[in-house]
């Protein structure tokens, strides 16, 4: 049975996935490498990931990322109690990249799949949207350090709950236009 700190190591560990996920929403008026992260391109004759889908929003998702990895680093002290990973030997900016680079590209990986089906891409389709980012971030990060299975599966629940609830959030807050 996980008890709260375990659940809140995990929440930590993955925080800057999760962060690196909703940035672009709010870098989306930003001109700064504001092009499409498929350069416009299609595959059989629908586009790759779309037109939403940045470099802007690539290039902020992973700054702010490695950003909560520095101050999870910086106050390790204080958060040791729950810290699923030692925050004094990691290097912050590796991590912080694979989470966010990985968070980002679930995410297009989920996209491209949707247009590939005609699925518009404010459409919810469930639990991929809730998921995509996160599942991202544990392959990418798999590649600088392994956990047990169970932190990735947690991880995955606890996330698959709590992203519903931040959109709604946001939508409520007239930061995101859909509710889910």
């Amino acid at each position: 049975m996980y008890y709260l700190n375990e659940i809140v190591g995990i929440f930590l560990l993955f925080l800057p996935a999760g962060v690196a996920n909703m940035t672009p929403v709010f870098v989306r008026k930003t001109n700064f490498l504001n092009f499409p992260a498929d350069g416009g391109k299609n595959f059989r004759g629908k586009r790759i990931f779309g037109s939403h889908k940045t470099v802007r929003g690539f290039f902020f998702g992973i700054i702010a990322s490695i950003a909560v990895v520095y101050l999870e680093k910086t106050f390790a002290h204080q958060i040791g109690f729950y810290a699923l990973l030692d925050y004094a030997s990691i290097n912050f900016i590796l991590l912080g990249f694979l989470l966010g680079f990985g968070a980002l590209a679930g995410d297009c990986v989920k996209s491209f799949f949707k247009r590939q089906m005609d699925i518009p891409p404010r459409n919810s389709w469930w639990f991929f949207d809730q998921t995509d980012w996160i599942l991202g971030a544990f392959i990418l990060t798999s590649t600088y350090m392994i956990f047990n299975p169970d932190i990735y599966i947690i991880g995955l629940l606890f996330f698959a709950i709590l992203h519903p609830l931040v959109n709604l959030l946001g939508h409520f807050l007239g930061i995101k236009s859909e509710k889910f």
